[in-house]
Formats: C-alpha cells, sequence, structure tokens
C-alpha cells in the first residue's frame, strides 16, 4: 500500500496557481534583486512553484494563513542557494559582469498600481544592482527586503532564519556599504533622457569635446560583452580620458553594421538600446553625478545572452509616432557598442 499522498484535486490545483500568480510580481522582483539575471530569476521561481505546490500535495488539508509571506521566504532561501552556483560562474566570466537589463518596450503602458509599478521600475535600477554585488548575500538579502520592500527586521528574521538582532547587524553593515558608494539621489527623468541624449550623440559622433563636458573627472565605464562580442575593455575604466578613448575608439572601429538607435526605460531609467536591425545589440545605462550636469557612470550590456529579453525592433516599436522618429535621428550611425 503506498504511503505517498494522494494529488492535488483540479480545485486545488487552481486555486495553488491562482496564489502564486497573486504574487508572482512581488517574486520576481525580490529574486532579480538578489541574482540580477532574468534567467536565474526564472529558475527559482520554478523552484518555488515547485516547492509551493509540492507542499500542497503533502499536506492537502493544511491551510497557510499568509501565502505571501510563505512564498517570499521560499523564493528568498532558493535564491540565497542559488547565489552560489551563481557566484562560480562569475569566477570564469570573461570582462567586467553587470546586470541583465529589464527593458521596457515603447508604447507598453506601465502598471496602472503603483506598488506593481515601483517593483518593475525603482526597486532595480542598474547602478544600484552593481552596487549590491559587493555586498555579501545574506547582508544582499536584508538590504533588499528592508530598504527596497519595507519589510521589517523581524520579518526579514522569518525569511532567512536568523535572530532580529542578527538581521539588524545584517542590515547596519549593508546600509553603510551601499551608501558609502551609492548616492541617496535619483536624477529627474527628462534631465536623465537628456544626458542619455547627448552622451550617446557625443559618443558616436565622436566628439571629444563634448564628451569632456558631459563625463564626470571620475567616471567608470563598464562593457560587459561576457567574451561573445569584441571586448572594448576587461575590466572597468576609471577616468575621464581613460574613458573617452574607450568610447571614441570603439566608435571608430565599426561594427560594419547599421545600428538603429532607440530610447527605451532599462530598470526603471531612461536608457538607450541599438539594434542591428530587428535584434538588440546594445543597451546603454548612465549614472549621473547628484547635480545631475554630469555622467559618472557608464554601463554598457552587449553580451548577446543578455539582451533576449528585450524586444526586437519592429515589434518594440509604436506605428509611426513622432518620437520614434526623432529617435531614429541617429540611425545608420556605425558603432561598436
Amino acid at each position: 500500500m503506498s504511503d505517498s499522498p494522494a494529488p492535488l484535486t483540479d480545485e486545488q490545483l487552481t486555486s495553488a496557481t491562482r496564489q502564486f500568480l497573486d504574487h508572482r510580481e512581488l517574486l520576481f522582483a525580490i529574486v532579480y534583486n538578489l541574482l540580477g539575471g532574468v534567467a536565474d530569476t526564472e529558475d527559482v521561481l520554478q523552484d518555488t512553484w515547485l516547492s509551493w505546490s509540492g507542499s500542497r500535495e503533502r499536506s492537502p488539508g493544511r491551510h497557510i494563513e499568509n501565502p505571501r509571506a510563505y512564498l517570499v521566504r521560499v523564493a528568498v532561501n532558493h535564491a540565497l542557494t542559488r547565489r552560489a552556483a551563481v557566484s562560480r560562474r562569475r569566477e570564469t566570466y570573461v570582462g567586467p559582469w553587470l546586470p541583465e537589463p529589464l527593458v521596457t518596450a515603447a508604447g507598453e503602458e506601465p502598471p496602472a498600481d503603483a506598488a506593481e509599478r515601483t517593483l518593475r521600475t525603482e526597486s532595480v535600477s542598474m547602478a544600484m544592482l552593481v552596487v549590491l554585488e559587493s555586498l555579501t548575500p545574506l547582508e544582499r538579502a536584508v538590504f533588499v527586503l528592508n530598504e527596497v520592500f519595507g519589510y521589517a527586521h523581524t520579518e526579514i528574521a522569518e525569511i532567512i532564519d536568523r535572530s532580529p538582532a542578527a538581521v539588524r547587524q545584517l542590515a547596519h553593515r549593508a546600509r553603510g556599504h551601499v551608501h558609502a558608494r551609492r548616492p541617496l539621489y535619483e536624477a529627474h527623468p527628462r534631465v536623465r533622457r537628456e544626458a542619455t541624449e547627448r552622451f550617446v550623440e557625443a559618443t558616436l559622433g565622436g566628439d571629444i569635446g563634448a564628451l569632456m563636458e558631459i563625463l564626470a573627472p571620475d567616471v567608470t565605464v563598464w562593457t560587459d560583452g561576457g567574451g561573445k562580442r569584441r571586448p572594448a575593455g576587461l575590466r572597468p575604466v576609471h577616468g575621464r580620458d581613460k574613458a573617452i578613448r574607450l568610447l571614441t575608439a570603439s566608435a571608430s572601429r565599426g561594427t560594419g553594421q547599421h545600428l538603429d538607435l532607440r530610447y527605451r526605460r532599462v530598470n526603471g531609467d531612461d536608457a538607450a538600446v541599438l539594434f542591428a536591425g530587428t535584434a538588440p545589440y546594445a543597451v546603454i545605462v548612465l549614472d549621473l553625478t547628484p547635480d545631475g550636469d554630469r555622467v559618472s557612470g557608464v554601463y554598457v550590456v552587449t553580451n548577446p545572452d543578455k539582451l533576449t529579453h528585450v524586444e526586437p525592433a519592429e515589434t518594440a516599436e509604436t506605428a509611426g509616432t513622432a518620437e520614434n522618429a526623432e529617435t531614429a535621428g541617429t540611425a545608420g550611425k556605425r558603432a561598436d557598442a
């Protein structure tokens, strides 16, 4: 006689699925902040679903009082487990590693709900994710849950199975580390859009004088090709003079491809996306100085494996808007982003 639990009924499965989907947006945002990759995040969500549905099969009569808290705890712990494998992959990664960009297609309506809109945008800025990479996995989990999603220390203690005192200590270390490297400043979208347009025009045009004005003296440039695109730099480049040499040399080498420029929102910020035909070729995100006048960080992702979730140009465009006509103005520039 088998002791294995009876499979879920259709009604139970429908209820479990609905509860999981109700919280999937939150789970994706939290896990993406912990791992920085879409594929890894999707794998963790799959593991979370299997744990969730499996628990329902093992105890079909069990009532979970707070499915949200249960799912967040399961997802975070799966993410912490996966973090070790992610770190091992980074050890052999070619060149600088950047998070996989989340690109919002032109014409895509933002979520109507303010909380959901925050999950998809403000919580996942490229610059912040780069800083979070320098934290330990537990520090990162505590920082993300507390600072980004507003969980109390006592709630986080239950999620990661630590004492509230230990969580407070982790939070203190993480907060000090992040704030020392990431000014608490967010540029106005209009300021960021104008800075992005000026930077891209100067870079693709090889205008050294304009780049001298746009780039901060201590600017840093990250170029993530993962060894699958002609490398512009195998490590981050620091300082305006070195950055200009890198950027102008990359643009002047040319790719033999006709690259079209489009502006998108990337991880919630206005950014630039270059397309080779309809295929995404590069994503360029800027970080600005606290006064918003200059560029302090340039993040360029060209690794094709990290661009698979970017909508192709022909489907990402809305039909014949004035903005699309303007953003196509620099189409035809040849650059090795």
